[in-house]
């Protein structure tokens, strides 16, 4: 098996990828950096569950600096333009998670973000592409998101942790004006 360093963003998120990579012949090794999600209790409850999985699957896990005061200064700023803030919030992730794999020995970095048919994946992708060349990795970007629905299902089926939100605080807001938008959508038409 090949060795790969996957940054994940939760448990949930992580089961696909994991199962795919290794079908692929990668061997992942899982690096948290998320200095995005907020509160700290939810930052907290996320990588306990990703502790508790990596642990029952056996999967090493590397938590690496997370930064929360720069994300404050580089990302908040940009909240109400997603674009530019989702690439700046990857852009830090990514970086962090690029850093870790070159100073542990990697040669290949992928994410779990490719996932959530809610990130913005071309953006994602072109983020990690750009940070994994210049730290010289190899990215492995796959479109997970078809097994979006797979995972969410194994995800219930062990009884995980699953958020409602990408993690910071302008994407829960996003998140609950969508549910709001989608139940009255319903009522006018139920």
């Amino acid at each position: 098996m090949t060795p790969l360093l996957l940054h994940a963003c939760c448990a949930p998120c992580s089961l696909e990828p994991v199962r795919l990579l290794r079908e692929e012949g990668f061997e992942p090794t899982i690096c948290w950096t998320n200095p995005n999600i907020q509160p700290v209790e939810e930052r907290e409850r996320r990588l306990a569950e990703l502790r508790r999985w990596c642990a029952d699957g056996g999967i090493e896990l590397i938590e690496a600096g997370e930064d929360c005061e720069r994300w404050e200064r580089a990302v908040a700023p940009l909240a109400i333009d997603r674009q530019r803030r989702c690439h700046a919030c990857y852009g830090l992730r990514l970086a962090e998670a690029c850093r870790v794999a070159k100073d542990r020995g990697f040669t290949y970095v992928a994410t779990t973000l490719a996932v959530s048919p809610y990130q913005l994946f071309e953006v994602c992708n072109d983020v990690l592409e750009r940070l994994a060349a210049a730290q010289g990795l190899t990215p492995v970007v796959r479109d997970f998101r078809p097994y979006y629905p797979e995972a969410t299902r194994r995800s219930r089926e062990l009884d995980m942790y699953r958020q409602n939100y990408c993690g910071c605080r302008f994407s829960a807001v996003e998140a609950a004006m969508d549910r709001a938008r989608i139940r009255d959508e319903r009522r006018a038409h139920g």
